[in-house]
């Protein structure tokens, strides 16, 4: 029941904001790439860009790691590791990556108790850290559009599998904007809006025509 008296203009606890989670990509290499079936690659590759630009904008932590990138699956997308060159790709063996001891202390150095995560495989390198995670205390955000499977029912049965454990299916642009939420937060909009020209599309060109019709500082 609602009392009135305690209602607040306040976000719930449960929203992103960049100081409580970090991102975590993992595994967008071209040999993940090739066997990725369940959508369009180009719109997994724009997602994913998205996504790694959007911690950028807001300075969240961000973990990047592959899994024999040397011996099989080949290098992190370039686009990816443009965004960040800062990081140290963390690479591994193993299929789960939070039983590579490199990418969880990588994790826990973050300080962050919600995880947002992307990768190829959804029904393998995403699922089972994903549940991992969960399984340990944390709070994991799945990013289906910047994650793929092997084929449709993969990837859906996959994010089905990790909703049931109680993870949560957001998109690159939702992450985006629940990062920003108010307009009026001017030190990040106009990097926001750029983000948003680049890799969302029809929203990305509207963006662009009300900025020319409207004038440089139209919004939403």
């Amino acid at each position: 029941m609602v009392d009135i008296a305690e209602v607040t203009a306040a976000p719930s606890p449960d929203l992103l904001t960049p100081d409580n989670c970090a991102v975590l990509f993992v595994d967008h290499q071209p040999q993940m790439f090739f066997a990725a079936a369940s959508g369009d690659r180009t719109a997994v590759i724009n997602a994913t860009v998205g996504l790694a630009k959007a911690a950028k904008v807001f300075d969240v932590p961000t973990v990047l790691s592959t899994v024999a990138a040397e011996s099989f699956s080949g290098p992190i997308m370039p686009q990816l590791a443009a965004v960040h060159p800062e990081l140290k790709i963390i690479d591994r063996t193993t299929m789960n990556a939070w039983e590579d001891a490199a990418f969880v202390d990588a994790v826990k150095a973050t300080g962050r108790k919600k995880l947002v995560i992307a990768g190829l495989w959804t029904e393998v390198c995403v699922v089972l850290p994903t549940l991992s995670a969960l399984a340990q205390g944390y709070e994991v955000y799945v990013v289906t559009d910047a994650s793929a499977g092997v084929s449709p029912q993969a990837h859906e049965h996959a994010i089905q599998r990790m909703v049931q454990a109680d993870a949560i299916p957001v998109t690159w642009v939702q992450v985006l904007l629940e990062l920003q939420r108010d307009w009026a937060r001017t030190e990040t909009y106009v990097p926001v809006t750029e983000v948003v020209k680049e890799h969302a599309g029809a929203y990305g060109l509207g963006v662009v025509y009300a900025q020319a019709v409207i004038g440089a500082h139209a919004a939403g």
